[in-house]
């Protein structure tokens, strides 16, 4: 898995990735990590929560991989938790039964037991607020409740079990006392009470904490889940195998082999169409490569003789014969896997306050409860009594609404946001959104479309020839280009680009060049494609050298077409705007957030857009590793960053950022979307702002529930202890914290993004 040096010139050192079942909150992180981190033949040990991994690095002792593989091994085992194989193959199918997730299976099971007892207790309170007359029978009661409290609520026991043996405090283990609690004093107050009269029971209390926490835990992993589909994506756009020209040998005769057993120096082939396989330099052929996958450069970019491609980017239209310059474990693409595994460990700070909290919790409630029992006995109090007040400290201090309080403000802010376009994913980048200082856009395809188009024209339109000539030259031409000329002829000479050109002759594609028509008889040869060939070629294109000055310092692409040895007509291509992107901008800076541009494009092209939608800081030429470097420094200078992008290229920089918002354009935004945290259903700039509006007022909401999660157990605990609550009101109380939460989130509903901004 790691390197193995020689020990005799350099100590061994290793690394080892593995998978840990069995983690659930930031304590369970904790204490893998240290368990690892005591062990002398251990240099440093890194777990990952959201994808369930960890990383170990050995010391320099020379101990061997296998035997380090063992030792890493039987160290988690021992912490309490279960390792495992890292699994990358791609899950192909959605396991159901009946139409329901099995992995939601014991949630739905635990609601479906919970409704009778809901059910009742409400039909209880709206009809005579009697809350023994309407209750179902105790016999019931302890069966629809007892299979969620110890069957379907097990793995809280489990992890509770491992929090109580490495003497810390969980979630898990206060939502075990609390409900345990409120079930065995259910039990007891059945088992000891007359039949003519049966106190109220709080089997309902126990029952729906568990069910509530379970859904709680089935969102977490499907959302854990979804931070390994980034690299799945990433892999899947590595083509699995080359075209190898034997011996680097250039002929017809080629040997097809995985990519993974590619040297450096071998000779491949790549056919018009194909994905290159692997960081190489072009030794034969000419043809324009779509880069846009690496560079977020949507203009094709000219390949010739000594240009080096990329592996992961797309040929044009014609074959090119290129030498291997990395293997594919280094190549770029493979970085970006890197770089982005990498960035996707992160802790949410809300709930890692909340756990440190339940760690001190816990253990005060137990005592306030054992002192409380005991307070109670030496005051002359009988032992009913005495349990019953002990009880009821622990019911009013169940962590129902402490564990309501951060989910249910994320399902309903996370429920409106979707339903305005904007999908927020982890809760990570929720709660740091609301925090950003800078924003940072990728240009194509964020603020511009990320499509070449017709810019600028100079010739004659009304000379049917010359329209006539150009159609018929980009008529059949692959080249994104010539799709922009194709589009700019419907809306501009519909009619001439219609009709046949008079003659006879071929049109040639000339890789990397443009087109031409050869005629026959000797007519004058027409061209379209860039100045410098048609230089070569012999055309005078002074008459448009003004527009090309001009275009050029405007970063825009140039076409010139020419009839023999005379230019006609002249087009510039570059990426349109998006109608909300200047908008946005403004919006952004209005609301004091510094904006910026970083781009894999040419400087000219860059500034340019910059200039149109009011961006004075640009960073241009960047490829995926520097933007994520821009972002690092921007985030050393203290900085909250929030990075846009759409596209591979974008991954990086993407999972580096404080918060990564990604835009659902359609092309390759999967790769984008799954590095993200944010995604923007829709392609427009202009959601940004409404991605860190709603934000803020969700983390404004989880705030405020967790203040009242507390101020129940400040005020309720004192008063249980002393008598003034007994163990109903106390379970009322618990019931009023979590109907507040619930109510106090779902005011979020009625947000909306402000009326004066005008979203496309």
């Amino acid at each position: 898995m790691l390197k193995t040096l020689d020990a005799q010139q350099h100590p061994i050192v290793h690394t080892v990735d593995l998978g840990v079942g069995g983690m659930t909150c930031a304590s369970c992180v904790g204490r893998v990590e240290r368990a690892l981190k005591r062990q002398p033949w251990v240099a440093d040990a890194v777990v990952n929560l959201a994808t369930e991994t960890v990383r170990v690095v050995s010391a320099e002792d020379g101990v061997a991989v296998e035997d380090f593989q063992r030792q890493v091994k039987r160290t988690v085992r021992d912490a309490g938790y279960e390792p495992t194989e890292i699994q990358t193959a791609l899950e192909n199918e959605q396991r159901s039964w009946l139409g329901i997730d099995r992995a939601f299976l014991p949630t739905f099971a635990a609601l479906l037991l919970c409704a009778p007892l809901v059910l009742s207790m409400c039909w209880s309170l709206l009809m005579s607020g009697d809350t023994v007359t309407f209750m179902l029978p105790a016999p019931i009661q302890f069966a629809l409740a007892t299979p969620v409290q110890f069957i379907l609520g097990w793995p809280f026991y489990n992890v509770a079990w491992r929090a109580l043996k490495a003497r810390a405090g969980n979630m898990e283990l206060l939502v075990v006392i609390g409900t345990t609690a409120g079930w065995l004093l259910s039990t007891w107050l059945w088992l000891t009470a007359s039949s003519e009269a049966m106190p109220h029971l709080y089997f309902e209390g126990s029952a729906v904490v568990i069910a509530m926490v379970l859904l709680g835990k089935y969102l977490e992993a499907r959302s854990k889940k979804q931070t390994t589909e980034a690299i799945r994506a990433l892999q899947r756009l590595q083509p699995a195998t080359a075209r190898l020209l034997p011996d680097g040998k250039q002929r017809d005769d080629v040997l097809e082999v995985a990519v993974s057993e590619l040297l450096i120096g071998d000779v491949i082939r790549i056919y018009a169409g194909e994905t290159v396989p692997a960081d190489a330099e072009v030794i034969s052929g000419q043809s324009s490569l779509d880069e846009s996958l690496v560079t977020g450069e949507p203009m094709p970019v000219n390949k010739n003789p000594g240009d080096r491609v990329i592996g992961g980017t797309l040929n044009g239209e014609s074959s090119l014969d290129v030498r291997v310059l990395t293997t594919h474990t280094n190549s770029i693409l493979a970085q970006i896997i890197g770089m982005v595994s990498d960035a996707q460990a992160a802790k949410a700070p809300v709930q890692k306050q909340v756990d440190q909290v339940a760690a001190v919790f816990v253990p005060v409630v137990l005592a306030i409860a054992m002192l409380t029992f005991i307070a109670w006995l030496l005051a002359g109090a009988d032992l009913s009594t005495s349990t019953i007040n002990m009880v009821a400290v622990l019911v009013i201090a169940c962590p129902c609404a402490l564990g309501l309080a951060t989910p249910a403000a994320m399902m309903v802010g996370t429920g409106v946001a979707a339903r305005h376009g904007i999908l927020i994913k982890d809760a990570l980048s929720l709660e740091r959104a609301h925090r950003v200082t800078a924003v940072v856009f990728d240009k194509t395809g964020t603020l511009t479309k990320g499509e070449p188009s017709v810019q600028a024209f100079e010739g004659a339109l009304d000379n049917a020839d010359v329209m006539q000539r150009i159609a018929q030259l980009q008529a059949e031409n692959p080249h994104p280009l010539a799709a922009a000329v194709r589009q700019w002829l419907v809306v501009n000479a519909p009619g001439e680009a219609m009709q046949a050109p008079e003659g006879v002759g071929t049109v040639e594609n000339v890789p990397g060049r443009g087109v031409q028509w050869l005629p026959i008889a000797g007519a004058p040869i027409w061209r379209m494609g860039s100045p410098d060939w048609l230089l070569n070629e012999g055309v005078d294109t002074s008459v448009f050298a003004p527009a090309l000055s001009r275009w050029h310092a405007s970063g825009l692409t140039v076409s010139l077409v020419a009839n023999g040895a005379t230019a006609v007509a002249a087009f510039a291509f570059g990426d349109a705007l998006k109608p909300g992107a200047r908008d946005a901008v403004a919006e952004l800076i209005a609301a004091g957030k510094r904006v910026l541009i970083m781009s894999g494009d040419h400087e000219g092209a860059a500034n340019a857009v910059a200039s149109r939608v009011g961006i004075t800081e640009v960073f241009a030429g960047c490829l995926p590793g520097d933007k994520a470097r821009h972002v690092r420094t921007l985030q050393e200078r203290g900085e909250i960053v929030a990075f846009v992008g759409d596209g591979i290229n974008d991954a990086p920089a993407l999972s580096t950022a404080d918060v990564g918002i990604a835009m659902n354009n359609g092309k390759h935004g999967d790769v984008a979307m799954s590095a993200a945290g944010v995604t923007l259903m829709r392609g427009d700039p202009q959601l940004v702002l409404g991605a860190l509006e709603i934000s803020s007022k969700t983390v404004q909401k989880i705030r405020q529930n967790l203040f009242w999660a507390f101020v129940y157990n400040v005020a309720g605990i004192p008063l249980a202890a002393l008598g003034f609550l007994n163990p109903v009101v106390a379970g009322a109380a618990m019931a009023m914290s979590s109907v507040s939460v619930m109510a106090n989130a779902l005011l979020l509903n009625g947000w909306k993004m402000a009326p004066n901004k005008s979203r496309n």
